[in-house]
């Protein structure tokens, strides 16, 4: 029996010399393999379909293994995400770092709804990078990660200056920094990006503007808690960190 469902490609394999596996993560199944035959073709109709970030509607044969594609229909190509190398690597990063997190056949639409808007606002030309920190701090509850964000890791105090702890797992006051000598030093503005990054609601997304260094104050902290506890080992953010250390080389 043939099936619709509305989804994002974040992955393909090619498979045989006409053929691709293509992973969606859809509104209605969550994550799904199908096989689209003879995809690999140029004048397939399934060649548009199912190039990366591509968000549409699949018509699928399901079955207990991988499905089938027929056909589909999309509704944005993600254009923007393909013609931008830096736009290309953060959305690879956020298509892997979904595939990794999110189990198989296990329906969530507010994990697919924030996906879609991450990727529809980088298409639209908002800033990558904020963008991409944004959804790696919302993506920390499904790894079961939840940093103390609110207040000190250690004495639970709301008031003070703050400072990153990896090894308390949040915040440390400016009373308890002593008890983590290798805490992070960060700007009471990084402090506040984080709180917001990881509660907000995406929908309600306005301009974005931040601060190089506050930037490179995220990054490090996000990186290092990610490395520190979520066990991931990505290559497309290992390819993310190259191209931000090529592209600072050169400015």
């Amino acid at each position: 029996m043939l099936e619709k469902c509305e989804g994002i490609v974040i992955k393909t394999i090619d498979y045989g010399e006409t053929n691709k596996i293509v992973t969606l993560y859809t509104r209605e199944w969550g994550k799904v393999g199908v096989m689209a035959r003879g995809a690999k073709k140029s004048n397939s109709r399934l060649a548009s379909i199912t190039q990366p970030f591509t968000y549409g509607f699949y018509l699928v044969q399901r079955s207990r293994g991988l499905g089938l594609l027929q056909q589909g229909e999309i509704i944005t190509s993600m254009r923007a995400l393909k013609e931008d190398i830096f736009l290309t690597a953060y959305a690879s990063y956020i298509v892997e770092l979904t595939d990794k997190c999110v189990e198989e056949k296990k329906p969530n639409p507010y994990h697919f709804e924030l996906l879609h808007q991450i990727l529809q606002y980088m298409n639209e030309g908002y800033d990558g990078e904020i963008l991409t920190h944004i959804y790696e701090m919302k993506m920390l509850n499904t790894l079961g990660l939840y940093p103390i964000l609110d207040k000190c890791s250690v004495c639970g105090a709301t008031d003070g200056n703050f400072s990153f702890s990896i090894r308390e797992g949040g915040l440390i006051c400016h009373r308890c920094i002593e008890k983590d000598p290798y805490h992070y030093k960060i700007s009471q503005a990084t402090v506040k990006l984080l709180r917001i990054f990881y509660l907000f609601d995406i929908s309600r997304l306005g301009t974005i503007s931040v601060k190089e260094q506050t930037k490179k104050e995220l990054n490090l902290i996000i990186s290092a808690y990610y490395e520190e506890y979520s066990g991931l080992y990505l290559k497309s953010k290992k390819f993310l960190h190259s191209l931000k250390d090529f592209g600072q080389h050169f400015n």
